[in-house]
């Protein structure tokens, strides 16, 4: 058991965790060691690479201090089976406050192995688009609807959208948002406005329409929860949008903060429509005030979560939906890990749907192995 766990950085940038005094476990990357901190709360650990044994680790020199001989020394990750498991964040975003340059680095050090990105805030299409170009394999550029001229209805909106739309990079489209809550700072000043827009609104009718047109999943911003008593209309309105279109695909971003049997129900009643999983975690739920929904109990699924995913596998997409800057770094990793240890839990075909094949199926995207 985990006496006490505390991190450690030597002089060559890797990360140790020491155990009792008399165990040390060195970890390779970022996203393993925030996995060794989930981990360590259930007071269990486990290896996964049987052939790094003390000796050919001492010889690597990733240990500083004398280890005694007794020790067990390991290599700790999430698993062997969820070391394998390649994650796609099909939903993320950067602002003016993001350095491009950093994002391949920010995916290394989550272990995601591709994201589909938007740009918000004054991020122009074009730093998108160069992300795309510069790395193929790992960026794939998504329009963007949300920003100041979509709120207002304002005729740039829409030459932002078709400008968009005329530029070869993008394959996907992102988030169209109709019931967004006011999101505030902790010193009460507006950090988000409130946006409710219909779904019949001409908004939303110019970016279904594209997203129609080019195969692209729609996915619809609603966060029903917040949404009181707006939420049964919203509810009717998109299930109608969907029983029109039932053979294009629509996804709910943030899971529609809707819980198991509000799924459920959709599930079987809509099989065009997919759930998003960012925002889902008590990463998020235990620093905000919103209502997003937790499918966590601990660093595992809630058996009824894991239960509605393992019965429909093929209807829920890994994304995280980073929207500010400090939902890149560590906390990427860290919600990368939490997730990671969640899919090592479920069967293994299961388990890849939801962490890269649903994505690659729905946006057409190179498979991962």
């Amino acid at each position: 058991k985990w006496k006490a766990v505390r991190d450690h950085r030597d002089s060559t940038g890797h990360y140790a965790e020491a155990l009792t005094g008399s165990t040390v476990i060195g970890m390779h990357s970022a996203h393993s060691l925030h996995a060794v901190k989930i981990m360590a709360k259930r007071e269990f650990f486990q290896s996964a690479s049987d052939d790094m044994n003390s000796h050919s680790i001492c010889r690597s020199g990733l240990f500083k201090r004398p280890v005694l001989a007794s020790a067990v020394l390991l290599t700790l990750t999430v698993s062997a089976v969820a070391d394998r498991l390649p994650l796609i964040d099909a939903h993320s975003q950067i602002d003016q406050h993001v350095d491009p340059a950093d994002i391949v680095r920010f995916l290394d050090a989550a272990g995601i192995a591709r994201v589909i990105l938007a740009a918000r805030g004054k991020v122009k299409a074009s730093v998108i688009t160069a992300l795309a170009r510069d790395h193929p394999d790992r960026i794939t550029a998504a329009v963007r609807t949300k920003g100041g001229p979509y709120k207002k209805n304002a005729p740039r909106y829409y030459e932002i959208l078709k400008t968009q739309l005329a530029m070869p990079e993008f394959a996907a489209m992102a988030e169209t948002i109709l019931w967004h809550a006011e999101k505030q700072r902790r010193d009460g000043t507006t950090k988000a406005a409130e946006v409710i827009i219909p779904p019949d609104d001409d908004r939303v009718r110019s970016a279904l329409q594209a997203a129609l047109r080019r195969g692209w999943p729609f996915i619809f911003h609603i966060e029903f929860a917040a949404a009181g008593t707006d939420a049964d209309r919203f509810m009717a309105a998109m299930e109608t949008t969907l029983d029109a279109h039932p053979g294009h695909p629509f996804a709910l971003i943030h899971m529609g903060q809707l819980e198991p049997a509000a799924v459920g129900r959709l599930i079987e009643s809509h099989p065009n429509l997919y759930f998003i999983t960012s925002h889902a975690t008590p990463i998020t739920t235990e620093r905000s005030r919103q209502p997003w929904v937790n499918m966590f109990d601990g660093d595992r699924l809630t058996p009824t979560w894991r239960d509605l995913i393992v019965r429909h596998p093929d209807r829920f997409i890994l994304g995280f939906d980073n929207v500010w800057a400090n939902h890149w770094g560590e906390r990427y990793e860290e919600t990368a890990a939490l997730w990671r240890n969640a899919l090592k839990n479920l069967p293994d075909p299961v388990a890849h749907a939801v962490a890269h094949r649903n994505a690659e199926r729905l946006w057409r995207l190179p498979p991962l192995p």
